[in-house]
C-alpha cells in the first residue's frame, strides 16, 4: 500500500510559526490580523483589481475590534463598572462584538435591535449569552434606528449602574480601528485609494485618517445607501442593513471622504454573489456595495493606482437574505444586473436616488442645515 512520506522540515520549531498568528488564551486574542485577498478577473476587467481586507475572519465581525476597544477603555475610565450591564443598539453585527467583550471583561450584555434582524443572528447573539431586545415600531422620522436607541434609553432608567457605548457618537468606536489601517500599510505597503462603507462613521473614519497620515495623497471613497441621511439624501426605509443611517452619527468624518456612492440593493446583491461564485469571498450588503464601487474603481483608475477596500463580515448571516433566492425574489432583488457606471450628481441634494449614484461634493447636512438658518433660531 502506497503511503504519502513527509520529509520533517529543516527550519527551527519558532521559525515554522513565523506567518501564523500566536495562540490566543482567550477569545479576544482572536480579533485583527485578519487576511487581504486579491480580486481580480472575472470579478473585474482583465488585468485589473483591488485588494479586499478580510474583516469576517473575525470571530464575529470588524465590530469585534470597536466592541472591544470601547468596553476596555470605558473600563479604564470608570464609565463602565465592573460585572455592569451593557447595553446598546445594533443591527447585529456589533451585538455579536458586544458579546464578545462581555464574555472577555465579565459583563452581561443587552442588545436591542428590531424585527429585522435576521433568525441567524438572533440565534448566534441568544448562544453567546446576550439578551435581546426589540422595538416594538419605528420611529416616525428616524426609522427604526431612532427607535431602537429610544428603547435603550428606557432600559438604562430601568437599570442606572448600565452603560451604553453609544457606537454612533463615541470617538473610541474610531480610534479602535488605528490597528486595522496599521495591518494594511503592513500588508500592503502602499495604498492609493481606500474604498469604505459609512454608518455608524467607525470603521470609515478609523482606518482613512490613519491610512492618511501614511500616504497623504490617499482617496477615500465612501458607500452609502439610498434612503440613508448621512450624505444628505432624504430618509426612507432601507432594507439593506450594515451600512446607512436614518440619523447623523458624529463620527463621520466627512473631511476625509472625496466622493461618495450610494449603491442599492438589487446591486449589492449582483455584487456580493458575483464575489462568493469567483472569489469564494464574499458577504451581506456592505460587502456588495463596496465590492461594486472598488470595482469600477479598479477599471477608472490607473491601472498602477493601490486600491483597497474593507469587506466588514462574512456571508454567514445573509443565507437567508441576499443568498436566498426566494427571499430575493420576492423583494425584486434578481436579475438587476448594475450599469457599467454609477450615475453622478452635483450635490447630494439634487435629487433623491434609487439605483448606483456618485457624488463628488461631500457635506455634513447637520452643518449645511445650521448655516442656513436665521440669526437668532433654536436648536
Amino acid at each position: 500500500m502506497n503511503q504519502l512520506a513527509t520529509a520533517p522540515s529543516s527550519l527551527p520549531p519558532a521559525q515554522l510559526l513565523s506567518g501564523t498568528k500566536r495562540p490566543a488564551h482567550t477569545p479576544a486574542g482572536l480579533v485583527g490580523d485578519t487576511p487581504v485577498l486579491w480580486v481580480g478577473a472575472p470579478f473585474t476587467a482583465a488585468g485589473r483589481g483591488f485588494w479586499a481586507k478580510l474583516e469576517g475572519h473575525n470571530p464575529g465581525g470588524i465590530k469585534d475590534r470597536s466592541a472591544l476597544h470601547m468596553v476596555r477603555a470605558a473600563r479604564e475610565r470608570g464609565h463602565l463598572a465592573p460585572g455592569a450591564r451593557i447595553v446598546e443598539s445594533t443591527s447585529g453585527t456589533l451585538g455579536l462584538g458586544l458579546a464578545l467583550a462581555g464574555n472577555a471583561f465579565g459583563h452581561p450584555v443587552t442588545v436591542v435591535t428590531d424585527p429585522g434582524m435576521e433568525p441567524l443572528m438572533t440565534g448566534l447573539l441568544t448562544a453567546y449569552g446576550a439578551q435581546i431586545e426589540l422595538a416594538d415600531a419605528p420611529h416616525p422620522t428616524g426609522g427604526w434606528q431612532q427607535a431602537r436607541r429610544h428603547r435603550v434609553e428606557e432600559l438604562l432608567a430601568l437599570h442606572p449602574h448600565a452603560w451604553c457605548p453609544d457606537q454612533y457618537n463615541n470617538p473610541d468606536n474610531v480610534a479602535a480601528y488605528a490597528p486595522l489601517a496599521h495591518e494594511l500599510v503592513a500588508q500592503l505597503g502602499r495604498i492609493d485609494t481606500l474604498v469604505v462603507s459609512v454608518g455608524t462613521g467607525g470603521h470609515s473614519a478609523g482606518v482613512a485618517s490613519v491610512l492618511r497620515a501614511y500616504f497623504p495623497r490617499l482617496r477615500v471613497v465612501g458607500v452609502d445607501t439610498p434612503g440613508s441621511t448621512i450624505f444628505g439624501q432624504p430618509a426612507a426605509p432601507r432594507l439593506m442593513r450594515g451600512l446607512g443611517s436614518s440619523i447623523y452619527p458624529r463620527n463621520v468624518a466627512y473631511d476625509l471622504f472625496d466622493e461618495v456612492h450610494w449603491v442599492a440593493a438589487p446591486e449589492a446583491v449582483w455584487a456580493a454573489r458575483q464575489l462568493a461564485r469567483h472569489h469564494y469571498a464574499t458577504g451581506g450588503w456592505s460587502v456588495g456595495a463596496v465590492a461594486l464601487v472598488a470595482r469600477w474603481l479598479a477599471r477608472t483608475l490607473p491601472a498602477e493606482d493601490r486600491i483597497v477596500t474593507v469587506l466588514p463580515d462574512g456571508p454567514q448571516r445573509y443565507v437567508g437574505t441576499v443568498f436566498d433566492d426566494a427571499y430575493c425574489r420576492e423583494h425584486d432583488l434578481l436579475g438587476h444586473l448594475p450599469a457599467d457606471d454609477p450615475d453622478d450628481i452635483d450635490r447630494p441634494t439634487d435629487r433623491v436616488v434609487t439605483r448606483w449614484t456618485r457624488c463628488a461634493r461631500i457635506t455634513d447636512p447637520l452643518a449645511d442645515a445650521h448655516a442656513h438658518e436665521p440669526l437668532g433660531a433654536t436648536r
